[in-house]
């Protein structure tokens, strides 16, 4: 009677661990599903960073083309308005030719409008091309946080291994387990 109680313990242990078993199969095939999302999301995100770059590359020349012709505009402003400076002075020590200086300054003062068009066109592109710097920086910071997932996807494969070694010495024991019910049959048999 102690050795069918004994049995039935043992049946029930074994019930037990194939519960556990299954339980164990289940979390990781859930994992793995998990897993390959990431693994999908991380390449659609490698994607985008890939077609980011050309775009990326027009910007960084279109700025380099801004700066210069707001350098340009600069130096023409700058220009003009010595050009002014030097017509005011040329004023008070000329009068005679007052009107050769009002020429001078008219012509002197459309340089200088459009130096200040041309500086106000550059501070223009400057600001579109600050604001598309700020999105690719965010976009740029997706980037990075899809690499922090990566990681973690290593992570899970280390669990992965964890799992199936706990699979392969969950069968040890049930393989233990038998080892030893069967020894007691053959002991109960010969009684």
């Amino acid at each position: 009677m102690a050795g069918l109680n004994s049995l039935e313990a043992v049946k029930r242990k074994m019930q037990a661990l194939q519960q556990q078993a299954d339980e164990a199969e289940d979390h990781t095939q859930g994992l793995q599903r998990e897993l390959d999302g990431k693994r999908e999301q991380h390449e659609k995100d490698q994607d985008d960073v890939a077609a980011l770059n050309p775009h990326i590359q027009l910007v960084e020349e279109e700025w380099d083309r801004a700066q210069e012709r707001l350098a340009t505009a600069l130096q023409k402003l700058e220009e003009a308005e010595k050009a002014a400076n030097e017509t005011e002075r040329g004023m008070k020590v000329i009068e005679n030719p007052a009107m050769k200086n009002e020429e001078k300054m008219e012509i002197q003062e459309m340089q200088l409008k459009e130096a200040k068009h041309i500086a106000e066109e550059a501070d223009h592109k400057y600001k579109e091309v600050a604001h598309k710097l700020v999105i690719l920086e965010g976009e740029l910071e997706r980037v990075e946080e899809c690499e922090v997932s990566e990681l973690k996807c290593g992570d899970l494969e280390e669990l992965k291994n964890v799992t199936n070694n706990l699979k392969l010495l969950e069968a040890a024991s049930l393989k233990g387990l038998s080892q030893t019910l069967d020894q007691t049959l053959i002991e109960l048999n010969c009684i």
